[in-house]
């Protein structure tokens, strides 16, 4: 029988004849991939290049497939072609069936390592039809599921080339700056003795002075939300701390404040959202281990999955009980916070505290919140309210005041938004947009969608942040949370989206989106859905490398681009 092929694993299907009896045979060899790198180094000298490389090396299956008749010997090796397949690894789970979610989830894991269905099957491009055939028929896949590949299988195994000790190949360290507002309200700097205690002031104070938004990769993560959630979990005056985890990394600051704020006797809830496609694992081993600690873990809502990035601090000041927010556009996670563009809101506004009390009550009882007095929440309001912003820049074009969206986001494939950015395009509204990955809507179509353009920034950071822009008339309304344009994210997901209040953050904000906008390597959409890049003459701005330059400067976007 066909053998089994193991999910993103590098095969090489094999030709070998018998000499005596003629017969030619198909085998399957697996390339190890657990305990062998993929790029296998070599002298440099036995290169045979001039002048030589700074590193040499060949990949794993290429050893192996050059070597076919020491697993062959005594037949005649006629052809190789490499192959992987992907499997699908969606866990079918069906909440209101399982009486426990943890154990329905780790079943569900033991299933997946075994395998789904076959959905895509790459092969080798110089790979014969009566191989591919062959292939086909034993993995199950039509057509239109294989993909023909010239080079390399696997390209994310590049990402081992970063470790080579090459420094001059790599882009310079990047390291954030402490966000100037909390450049005072380092724990670590008072006990260090760097801050005196007279210059110390605790982040509640900064926070409750006015809000601060953060940008990462370039604002520190440590110095910023994690500083915020230390403190809060050694603060006496903290009363209670509730936040959620979609992702967070392995040796996670985060959970160990939570920890130590539960075994300082706070009030301490995590909802711990298990079913974070592959991260499903990880996420259950925090729970056990958050739980064990005392701290209470709830996993959501049932049938939705929480995708909001939401942290809530309640504290006793002056017998008043008080609530600081930080709500943001990227995970928990330190390690992804320095490769990933996110925005996040700290503020301390009574309404914001009000309504993720409400929302977290949502998440972990029998509420059925359906109002909120400023966050927009999925699956309860986001989706209308959106859909109104946008039919309000529709009303504000046909009266002749002009009508004007820009939006920051993964992914645009919802078809009820798509179709109203139609319609406010044919009644002249300007919409910009920048979309790093799928994007449904199609730009610059006669007659539909000639006042829309649509821009993907690709650069060292991985764009992840989510910014929705509304001219509003001359009264600029700016937004920004954890959901992309999304039929999940609007219907099938928890997700917050925070309104911008003040002034200064939304002028900022809009001098990022122009940055983006006018990326000077940045790629444009065109009407057949392809992508072609700004040709750039050199001189022009691009986006990220700007920014760095900006936080090394010290100032922030806003003010820069007014200076």
């Amino acid at each position: 029988p066909f053998p089994f092929i193991s999910n993103l694993s590098l095969n090489v299907a094999v030709l070998v004849r018998d000499p005596d009896t003629g017969q030619q045979e198909f085998a399957r060899v697996k390339v190890p991939q657990k305990n062998l790198p993929r790029f296998v180094q070599i002298p440099i000298e036995l290169s045979g290049r001039h002048p030589a490389p700074v590193f040499s090396a060949v990949p794993l299956e290429q050893v192996v497939a050059f070597n076919l008749e020491l697993l062959f010997p005594g037949m005649s090796v006629e052809g190789h072609y490499f192959f992987r397949v992907t499997r699908d690894a969606d866990l079918e789970l069906r909440d209101l069936e399982a009486d426990d979610l943890m154990e329905a989830l780790e079943e569900g894991l033991r299933k997946r390592r075994r395998g789904g269905e076959v959905v895509r099957l790459e092969v080798a491009d110089e790979v014969p039809e009566s191989v591919l055939q062959l292939l086909m028929q034993g993995t199950a896949v039509e057509e239109e599921d294989v993909y023909r590949v010239s080079g390399p299988l696997g390209l994310d195994d590049l990402m081992s080339l970063l470790a080579v000790p090459l420094p001059q190949l790599k882009d310079r360290p990047h390291k954030g700056r402490t966000s100037p507002l909390l450049a005072r309200a380092q724990k670590g700097l008072l006990e260090d003795g760097s801050l005196k205690a007279e210059e110390f002031e605790s982040i509640f104070s900064v926070i409750r002075r006015g809000d601060v938004l953060l940008q990462h990769p370039y604002d520190l993560f440590s110095t910023s939300v994690e500083e915020f959630l230390n403190q809060a979990a050694d603060d006496p005056l903290v009363l209670a701390i509730k936040m959620t985890l979609y992702r967070t990394s392995k040796d996670s600051a985060v959970i160990a404040a939570l920890i130590r704020a539960a075994e300082n006797g706070k009030q301490v809830m995590a909802l711990v959202e298990l079913k974070a496609r592959f991260d499903e694992d990880n996420n259950i081993q925090w729970a056990k281990r958050l739980e064990s600690s005392g701290v209470h873990v709830v996993y959501g809502v049932l049938g939705l999955k929480t995708h909001t990035k939401i942290l809530l601090v309640v504290r006793k000041e002056k017998e008043r009980l008080n609530s600081y927010v930080h709500i943001g556009t990227g995970n928990y996670n330190a390690r992804t916070s320095s490769l990933y563009t996110d925005f996040g809101l700290l503020t301390a506004r009574p309404e914001f505290g009000a309504d993720l009390v409400e929302l977290f009550n949502y998440l972990t009882g029998f509420s059925k919140q359906q109002s909120f007095r400023r966050l927009l929440v999925a699956p309860v309001t986001l989706r209308k309210r959106k859909l109104g912003l946008i039919q309000r820049e529709i009303d504000h074009a046909r009266a002749g005041r002009g009508g004007h969206v820009r939006a920051k986001m993964n992914s645009l494939v919802d078809p009820g938004i798509i179709a109203l950015l139609y319609e406010a395009s044919q009644a002249g509204v300007t919409i910009e947009l920048v979309i790093r990955g799928m994007c449904s809507l199609r730009p610059g179509l006669e007659g539909i969608s000639d006042n829309i353009r649509v821009v993907s920034v690709i650069g060292r950071f991985l764009e992840h942040s989510r910014v929705f822009w509304f001219a509003n008339a001359g009264e600029p309304e700016v937004y920004l949370g954890s959901a992309d344009w999304m039929s999940r994210n609007l219907d099938r997901r928890v997700e917050a989206v925070a309104p911008i209040e003040d002034p200064a953050l939304r002028h900022q904000l809009e001098a990022v989106l122009d940055l983006y906008l006018n990326d000077a390597g940045g790629w444009h959409m065109r009407g057949d859905g392809s992508f072609e890049q700004r040709p750039s003459d050199g001189d022009g701005l691009r986006a990220q490398a700007t920014l760095m330059e900006r936080w090394r400067g010290g100032l922030s976007p806003a003010r820069k681009a007014v200076a």
